[in-house]
């Protein structure tokens, strides 16, 4: 049996070849003992020694694979597989406008999720009042013990300073700057703590669980109040020199010239996301070129990218305009990120993505027109299946990452006392 992307790993010892037969485990198990040899080049008595450490500290577990051929005598061979639901992560995606608060196993499958609205412009204490809230229902309501959260992992609509899990001037946070996040949960539910921007988060997401699986090189762009996107490097997340990689929305547009609150003008988010839309929606219902906007105007008091999204699904021409017109400056930007990366997958995500097909098909025209024959030659640009979740997945999966690192489990197997 190959596994993708295996390495060999001669010369390991003690925990650290533990750790690594870990990984190979989890990432590409269930495995036999003796294909785990294999993929490591490690000897059989190492591999003994390491799994059985391993299973006594609960992070992998046996499992029977049944080789039995029909009008054959066969026998049932021993499988090692990664423990997933032997404790629990808690994950976190704050939004502009809701939070989605996620309690999964430790595979980053969603066991349950909290749905609330709520504005993150309240402020840090009132948001996580209401995340505690919600974390205590679903330990209740699956009737778990605190202790059986073996970390939190959480996306925010703002640059953080990913390493003391730190929101660093966040435009549209405020009250957030240099709030310790990371602190707060740690020091509450007594496990390890990540705090991520939240298109980091929706990218590893999509890595982990979603259309990106097997793609090494890939960029994640989310359309909702802002803009940003996440980059997949050669299967890695990069977040660059001081974390704020992917800032796509403060990209200057070429004409425009409204002022955004970052201090430049003409920035992609300020003329493209999600209040521009609702914001050119309204002009156009005032002017009268769409009734459909009109009327929901005159209903509601205002309007949202939500409603012109229903007003695009009723075939309102001055709507799809207004969609094309964003995709078209999205799609600006995202050739150029083509041509600079060359990435083999765009995935567009985000609550303004639920838009759908006009607002794809001008991106896809943008980066068609604007980038090279050869950076396109076999790029997908798709919409996220599983835009809904895809930021509780992520950040499920990012503390899982983190905590079960190469280094983390050395260190696990130290403090346990393995020296083998």
């Amino acid at each position: 049996m190959e596994a993708k992307d295996s390495k060999k790993i001669f010369g390991w010892s003690g925990p650290a070849a533990g750790a690594a037969i870990f990984r190979i485990i989890k990432e590409i198990g269930p495995l036999s003992r003796t294909e785990i040899v294999k993929q490591t080049g490690l000897s059989k008595s190492t591999v003994s020694v390491h799994t059985k450490k391993l299973l006594e500290m609960g992070l992998i577990k046996k499992e029977k694979e049944k080789t039995d051929k029909a009008g054959s005598v066969g026998r049932n061979r021993q499988l090692l597989k990664f423990a997933k639901n032997n404790g629990y992560i808690i994950a976190i995606d704050l939004g502009a406008t809701g939070l989605n608060v996620a309690l999964c196993n430790l595979d980053a499958e969603i066991i349950e999720m909290k749905v609330s609205d709520i504005l993150v412009n309240s402020g840090p204490k009132k948001v996580m009042n209401k995340i505690d809230q919600l974390i205590k229902e679903l330990l209740k309501s699956n009737q778990l013990e605190q202790k059986k959260i073996f970390g939190i992992g959480m996306g925010v609509p703002g640059p953080v300073e990913f390493s003391k899990g730190l929101p660093v001037s966040p435009p549209i946070m405020p009250g957030w700057h240099l709030s310790p996040l990371k602190q707060i949960l740690q020091e509450k539910y007594k496990c390890p703590a990540f705090i991520d921007n939240d298109v980091n988060v929706m990218a590893v997401g999509e890595k982990h669980a979603g259309l990106a699986q097997d793609v090494s090189n890939f960029i994640f762009i989310k359309i909702g109040t802002g803009i940003g996107a996440g980059i997949i490097c050669e299967d890695k997340l990069y977040r660059g020199s001081k974390g704020c990689a992917g800032d796509i929305g403060h990209i200057g547009i070429e004409g425009e010239e409204e002022l955004c609150p970052c201090g430049n003008r003409g920035c992609l988010e300020i003329v493209a996301a999600g209040p521009a839309i609702a914001k050119k929606a309204k002009a156009a219902a005032k002017n009268r070129e769409s009734e459909i906007l009109l009327k929901l105007l005159n209903k509601k008091g205002d309007l949202t990218a939500k409603d012109v999204g229903e007003a695009v699904r009723r075939n309102d021409l001055a709507a799809i305009n207004i969609v094309k017109n964003s995709g078209q400056k999205i799609g600006q930007v995202a050739a150029r990120l083509v041509n600079f990366y060359n990435p083999s997958l765009i995935i567009i995500g985000g609550g303004v993505a639920k838009i759908g097909n006009h607002l794809i098909s001008a991106i896809k025209e943008e980066v068609l027109r604007r980038s090279t024959s050869l950076a396109v030659q076999d790029l997908r640009i798709e919409l996220s299946q599983k835009n809904d979740e895809i930021a509780v997945i992520g950040a499920a999966a990012m503390a899982v990452n983190e905590i079960y690192s190469h280094d983390n489990v050395t260190e696990m197997m130290y403090l346990d006392g393995s020296s083998n």
